[in-house]
């Protein structure tokens, strides 16, 4: 630490709350069962924000025990600082309510005078019997790095494979006695951008994959198929149903015709009857529990409620394959190397039957081995069977098949299903007050987002908050003189709201001319590109979508039109915009659509992005001008 007192800084701007001025991982492989870990890191205070970085949090659970922890501090002016293991603390994880019981705990350990100007470091040493040989160096972070060093202790005969993402590859340096390190230097912070893609899938990595002496190890995963073995040896077993499962899945098909509404019947029962409660101890965060001790339970997490789903459908004869994914796109890639450290969802791919064509079933992929497939999410109590949300489309995940595994993408769905349609007749009086009624469906996402926000709202002034929002966000002053739900809790149907409002001086007075906006409600232009700073990553919308407006403003008596806004057409192939006002006798009536159809816009092409954002929030502001009718 006292040699980085007076080091040279990495570049940074006047955001920059810390700097890492050096980082070490020491991993020592003792042998297929332990693997000793020993990390150095120091860092030099920038900013007051800049203090959390004297605060060390290092896990620990019955597989990894804490060795050793220790802190210090460098003041620019005084004595130095130490902290040692007895002065830190042990702490549980936050629960968020869905985590019943884990055996993760933390040491928490708090560096004295961690303050602008100070440099503070610390050094920790765990012991770990690791359930797949492989270890992941994670060099690139929100602060510049001046160095970061990374080595690896083999036991003889041992090798090993390093694979590198969103980084050039460094080569390792051999040092002697399977001894192997790497280094980088000046690495360039990753700093938030609005809506951009998830930070392990932009943030430099290297993956490290072990193979003791004499052979490829079962939990070494060289291929994705490596990692799809070792999850079926996860679930060995434990697919097998109870008697009372059986006669569970007997009773939800009785009567059903068809074996599509029999799978319906299934995942409807698993999405609403299985609550969703986490239990990870030791390997159950990879493993889920027996689909009969879930079933007896009531409650699972999302791999447990997956593998009840396999088993039921299995009772009817449907075979279904387990899928890990990550629930932000852009976590895993086509590039991205064989681990197991970025998944963190659990869906179910299901083997269609042949000649099953049902429109509904709309998330679908044709493969040439296992035929048509259809992904469902268990866990996702407002997405009926056949649709995925947005986030798990066109995204990457590993599909688990008795062969192994394969790293495949999910299908996109058409932008219709994911749409709001919003209509309203309304009325102006000739003191600029609007009048009248809106109906608006959703279908998919824009339907799911809100049935979730409104399942555990009880009272009336609650379930009008999003159309308050809504309101909020588009007139400057209202009154809701009616509102309702249509089909909350009716999944397989769109959701609505109905509504009436009035809107005082919704029309301004401009020299004895009216002004009407004719976009009354929803607002789609953005502002995220408009930035000093140029944009350096993608930007990644939530899923594909399509929604239309359609008012008709019925103009006060003794007003004619004077003048319309022009027609918008924009297309810039990723989304598109199309607006029009007309005037039929003394109803003005505006039409939009907007479609996301591409859920990427690459960086060179954010300057197109922002013209058409532009575009929208040009329009958004036209108006309809209203002068008095000659007499």
């Amino acid at each position: 630490m006292h040699a980085q007192v007076n080091v040279p800084l990495p570049a940074y701007d006047d955001k920059t709350d810390a700097v890492l001025l050096y980082s070490q991982t020491e991993v020592t492989v003792v042998s297929a069962d332990k693997i000793k870990t020993t990390v150095r890191e120091v860092y030099k205070i920038l900013r007051p924000d800049g203090r959390s970085r004297g605060v060390i949090y290092v896990h620990f659970n019955p597989q990894r025990k804490i060795k050793s922890l220790h802190g210090w501090c460098i003041p620019a002016q005084g004595k130095d600082y130490e902290v040692k293991d007895k002065d830190a603390v042990e702490v549980s994880p936050d629960m968020d309510g869905a985590e019943l019981i884990s055996d993760v705990k933390y040491k928490v350990l708090r560096i004295p005078a961690a303050d602008p100007g100070n440099i503070v470091g610390y050094e920790y040493e765990v012991e770990e019997r690791p359930f797949f040989m492989q270890d992941w160096w994670e060099f690139q972070e929100g602060d510049p790095v001046r160095e970061s060093h990374y080595s690896l202790q083999l036991p003889g005969g041992w090798e090993f494979k390093a694979s590198w993402m969103n980084h050039a590859e460094v080569k390792a340096t051999e040092a002697g006695n399977n001894r192997w390190e790497w280094a980088v230097t000046d690495v360039s912070p990753i700093r938030h951008e609005p809506e951009m893609p998830p930070f392990v899938g932009v943030a430099g990595q290297m993956v490290v994959t072990l193979y003791p002496a004499g052979g490829k190890a079962a939990t070494g995963f060289a291929e994705w198929q490596d990692l799809g073995k070792w999850i079926n040896d996860l679930l060995a077993g434990r697919i097998d149903p109870s008697p009372e499962l059986k006669q569970q899945v007997a009773t939800l098909t009785a009567g059903k015709s068809t074996q599509l509404a029999k799978m319906q019947a299934i995942a409807e029962f698993v999405q609403h009857n299985i609550r969703y409660v986490a239990v990870e101890i030791g390997i159950g965060g990879w493993q889920p529990h027996p689909a009969a001790e879930v079933f007896s339970h009531r409650y699972g997490d999302c791999k447990d409620k997956a593998l009840l789903t396999r088993s039921m459908l299995k009772e009817i004869g449907i075979d279904s394959y387990q899928v890990a994914i990550n629930t932000r796109r852009g976590a895993i890639l086509p590039a991205t190397p064989p681990h197991n450290f970025a998944f963190n969802h659990n869906i179910v791919a299901v083997k269609l039957p042949e000649g099953m064509n049902d429109p509904s079933l709309v998330a679908t992929v044709q493969y040439p081995k296992l035929g048509r497939i259809l992904y469902f999410d268990p866990t996702d109590e407002v997405i009926p069977f056949g649709q995925i949300r947005g986030e798990l489309q066109a995204n990457y995940a590993l599909l688990t098949t008795p062969d192994g595994g394969e790293l495949t993408r999910l299908p996109q769905q058409p932008p219709a299903m994911n749409s709001i349609e919003r209509m309203g007749k309304l009325a102006l009086d000739q003191n600029g007050t609007l009048t009248g009624q809106v109906t608006e469906m959703r279908l998919g996402e824009r339907a799911s987002s809100e049935r979730r926000a409104l399942r555990t709202v009880t009272t009336e002034k609650d379930r009008i908050k999003p159309i308050e929002s809504l309101l909020a966000n588009s007139l400057p002053a209202f009154n809701i003189t009616h509102a309702s739900l249509i089909n909350l809790n009716l999944t397989d149907l769109p959701f609505g709201f109905d509504y009436s409002f009035q809107a005082a001086n919704y029309a301004k007075n401009a020299g004895g001319l009216l002004l009407v906006r004719p976009r009354v409600l929803g607002n789609k232009g953005q502002g995220i590109l408009e930035t000093k700073e140029p944009r350096k990553f993608s930007i990644e919308f939530e899923g594909p979508a399509r929604d239309t407006d359609n008012f008709e403003i019925t103009i006060p008596a003794g007003y004619v039109v004077d003048d319309v806004p022009p027609p918008v057409d924009a297309d810039y192939g990723f989304a598109s915009y199309h607006s029009k006002t007309e005037v039929k006798g003394n109803v003005i009536n505006y039409q939009r659509t907007f479609e996301v159809k591409e859920l990427s816009v690459p960086v060179g092409r954010t300057d197109d992005l922002k013209k058409f954002y532009r575009i929208i929030a040009g329009d958004e502001r036209n108006t309809v001008v209203l002068k008095g009718a000659v007499k």
